[in-house]
């Protein structure tokens, strides 16, 4: 039954719940579980209530005309393959995050992008999964997430409306979370379309909208909350200059800061909707408006 919010993990997140803040660490981290670690740290400093990964078995998602492509990378000018293989942790590397997210306090999930990383992460219990904007036609990954029967992020950048409606359709609405998010690594504020949070709030009844953002700066994230979103996902980094395709549309740790203390500000202003007069106003209302009534009466007289 749809209730308009989702249990994940220690939180709820839909209407009438605080807005779900997720630094995603995605492949940040650069290969290295100490960069990794600083990079929880930030999001914990931070005060978001997730940190998120990606998982990928390298010989399943990287097609094979592009293994042998050379490319330049912190080890040297080696293979697209080899790339991908040392930026991928692996079951050492993620039982630490595991423990070091527990010992924390701060929840962990992770993106699975091919059906053995599932199997992979099953090994840790996560909160949830992602399905990353590039998996959302994959109907075979998108069963096998769905198998877990665990809660499902699903991501909608580069898709057309017919895509996504077909992946709601096979994963069903009961344990989905959906975010507006735009394919493009830093996003043109022109592309974020974040109106298309409240097209999907029509779209999809019950279902928890959130958004998940590439653009540089904080202003379109606090719009989306703005806008009615549940949840946010922004990319974080120790340094926008560092190497790594991710980190120029990512948000420093200072950054991240800032947005989740102007998101739990906007959530205060925002309120219930209900028209009130509030008792802070009394006295000005009592001074002001008889000061008001005053000059009317005398005009009147004269």
């Amino acid at each position: 039954m749809n209730t308009n919010k989702i249990k994940v993990g220690k939180h709820y997140i839909g209407e009438g719940e605080p807005v779900y803040i997720i630094a995603e660490i995605g492949i940040n981290h650069n290969g290295s579980i100490e960069l990794a670690k600083k990079l929880i740290d930030g999001a914990i400093f931070a005060g978001c209530n997730a940190v998120k990964f990606q998982k990928r078995t390298p010989e399943l998602c990287v097609p094979k005309d592009q293994w042998d492509i050379e490319r330049d990378t912190p080890w040297g000018r080696i293979s697209y393959i080899e790339y991908r293989r040392k930026i991928e942790f692996g079951y050492n590397e993620y039982k630490e995050i595991d423990e070091y997210c527990k010992q924390k306090g701060i929840d962990w999930f992770a993106s699975a992008w091919d059906e053995e990383a599932v199997d992979f992460l099953e090994e840790f219990d996560p909160i949830m999964y992602k399905v990353a904007s590039a998996s959302l036609t994959d109907e075979k990954l998108l069963r096998k997430i769905k198998s877990t029967k665990r809660p499902i992020m699903l991501s909608t950048g580069m898709s057309t409306l017919d895509e996504i409606e077909r992946a709601v359709e096979l994963l069903g609405r009961n344990n989905l979370l959906i975010a507006q998010s735009t394919s493009t690594y830093p996003c043109r504020l022109e592309e974020l379309n974040l109106r298309v949070i409240q097209t999907y709030k029509k779209k999809f009844p019950g279902v928890p909208i959130g958004y998940s953002g590439h653009e540089t700066g904080l202003a379109p994230t606090l719009a989306a909350v703005a806008l009615g979103a549940t949840f946010v996902e922004r990319h974080i980094t120790l340094d926008r200059a560092m190497w790594g395709t991710d980190q120029a549309a990512s948000v420093e740790i200072g950054g991240m800061f800032r947005l989740v203390k102007d998101i739990r500000d906007i959530e205060k202003a925002l309120g219930d909707g209900i028209k009130k007069v509030y008792d802070s106003e009394l006295s000005n209302m009592k001074k002001l408006r008889r000061f008001y009534n005053e000059i009317i009466y005398s005009t009147e007289i004269k």
